[in-house]
């Protein structure tokens, strides 16, 4: 059987890159842990850091354990930070597969032959990673297009793999010292959902129209157009993007773009889309972005994305306002108002343990500070005191660090808090005070306009029906004691008549 053989794939890998080491460590039965540390050891994998293992381990099981750890290693309120930085280099390549299939592929999603919907189809693809592969193409209209194109037979693998992932949780939860506090069943379904959210190509083309409305016109970011009539749940045919990886500094600076101008647009873009919009492009590394000659970032894959309700957006900026000012018992409170917090949380205990971590970071200048850093310290925190951090809070995390490490990579003195404080107070000044009353006014004037003129009404009207309901409570109550006399006459009655026979 499959399961099986892909059973003993993993206990062989297990055993090769020694990591027996790391369930031992963890494990809570004493005989368990005695059983594992007696057995032989790889003798290959001794040299290297556990961490550097897990990763090698999880690439030799192939892509669905490759994104599985990219997933762990952006949550850092899980695992412990060498590890996530570790599991943060898991790169998703993959050989590409063959462009028939690729052909067939798209032949029987879209329902039409390859040449009725492109005028041109380039056989090799450009990318290849485990989920998909880009082909670039012309439509018979003239535009340059690339189509991305689902792995055929790819469900059967992932729900072979996901069914162990989650026999392993269910044994992890068990065994492990902290397994129930790790919650690894809910992280496979966290990762099940991420990974099925990424099969539906569909999604990828709304998440990709919604960035593009919120980007419209915009003077720093560039979001490819969908062509609805060639997407379905296996194809997605988006605007074909010429530009430099943003990698590419040398190139960058060849053509004239002004770095320091692009890594302040990074940060105001990564702003734009939390705070304005609540819904981000969460998956914002080197290899998604691009560089147009005029100076714009390009956006591409937008599988992964973020969304945040006004209550995640209002938490955050006080977080960030009250770390940068020093303010910790503002963060304790915060957390303790979120509901996160077990309710019995002594707020100074809180604000002693957040000051002990993050006290450390402010000893470099504001330039160095990082955001992600601070995020993660504090997620380090809560996992002492047992907060459930919020899922899109971590992704938020992921993508703050992403942005952080590019914008210094184009700009070293890049200050990301010169450039950040001021968007969070505008933002928070916005929400809170006479402006944000006098616009939640407007925004409701609709609503009151219908209901004015027919409030005397309506309360008239529950008036009424509160008298009603009165009068129908007084009449069942009048009808309940007149049953109950009608009973008691009826048993006097029985009762006399009982006399009058028997006297």
């Amino acid at each position: 059987m499959k399961w099986l053989k892909r059973t003993k794939t993993i206990t062989q890998t297990v055993y090769r890159y020694g990591l027996t080491d790391l369930v031992a460590g963890r494990v809570r039965q004493s005989w368990l842990r005695s059983l594992l540390q007696k057995l032989p050891q790889s003798p290959d994998a001794q040299n290297q850091p556990m961490p550097v293992r897990l990763r090698e381990a999880l690439e030799h099981l192939g892509p669905i354990f490759v994104k599985f750890g990219q997933v762990l290693s952006t949550r850092p309120d899980l695992i412990p930070h060498d590890y996530a930085q570790e599991l943060a280099k898991l790169q998703d390549r993959v050989p590409p597969f063959d462009a028939e299939l690729s052909r067939r592929q798209i032949e029987a999603s879209l329902g039409q032959p390859i040449e009725a919907l492109y005028a041109e189809f380039e056989t090799v693809p450009v990318a290849s990673a485990s989920i998909a592969q880009v082909h670039k193409a012309r439509l018979h209209s003239g535009e340059e297009v690339a189509v991305k194109v689902l792995r055929p037979n790819l469900v059967p693998v992932i729900e072979q793999d996901l069914a162990l992932l989650r026999f392993g949780a269910g044994w992890v939860e068990r065994l492990f010292a902290d397994g129930k506090r790790l919650k690894p069943r809910e992280v496979v379904a966290e990762f099940d959902k991420y990974l099925h959210d990424e099969l539906d190509l569909m999604r990828e083309a709304a998440n990709a129209s919604q960035l593009g409305r919120n980007f419209q016109n915009s003077t720093m970011l560039i979001i490819p157009k969908v062509y609805y009539d060639y997407c379905s749940r296996d194809v997605l045919t988006i605007e074909w993007m010429d530009g430099t990886p943003v990698a590419d500094i040398a190139a960058m600076k060849a053509k004239g773009i002004d770095l320091q101008q692009l890594a302040r647009y990074g940060v105001e873009i990564f702003f734009t889309q939390v705070f304005r919009f609540g819904f981000f492009h969460a998956d914002m590394h080197p290899g998604n972005i691009l560089v147009a000659d005029d100076g714009r970032y390009i956006a591409l894959d937008f599988g992964i994305v973020g969304s945040l309700t006004d209550y995640d957006k209002r938490y955050l900026a006080i977080n960030f306002l009250a770390f940068f000012n020093r303010d910790y018992h503002r963060v304790a409170t915060a957390h303790i108002e979120s509901g996160w917090v077990p309710p019995d949380t002594r707020a100074e205990e809180l604000e002693a343990a957040v000051r002990s971590v993050c006290e450390p970071i402010f000893n470099k200048p504001l330039s160095q500070i990082s955001f992600g850093l601070v995020l993660m310290r504090l997620f380090e925190v809560s996992r002492r005191f047992n907060v459930e951090i919020q899922p899109q809070l971590v992704l938020l995390q992921k993508t703050l660090l992403n942005i952080e490490g590019l914008g210094r990579q184009l700009d070293p003195d890049l200050d990301l808090w010169d450039t950040a404080k001021p968007f969070l107070t505008k933002w928070m000044s916005e929400q809170v005070g006479p402006k944000a009353f006098i616009r939640q006014l407007k925004n409701e004037a609709p609503d009151w306009a219908q209901i004015l003129p027919a409030l005397p009404r309506k309360i008239n009207a529950l008036v009424d029906e509160t008298r009603q309901q009165e009068m129908r409570d007084a009449y069942l109550h009048l009808v309940k004691i007149q049953q109950r006399q009608s009973l008691w006459l009826a048993v006097i009655a029985v009762a006399l008549v009982l006399i009058v026979l028997f006297k």
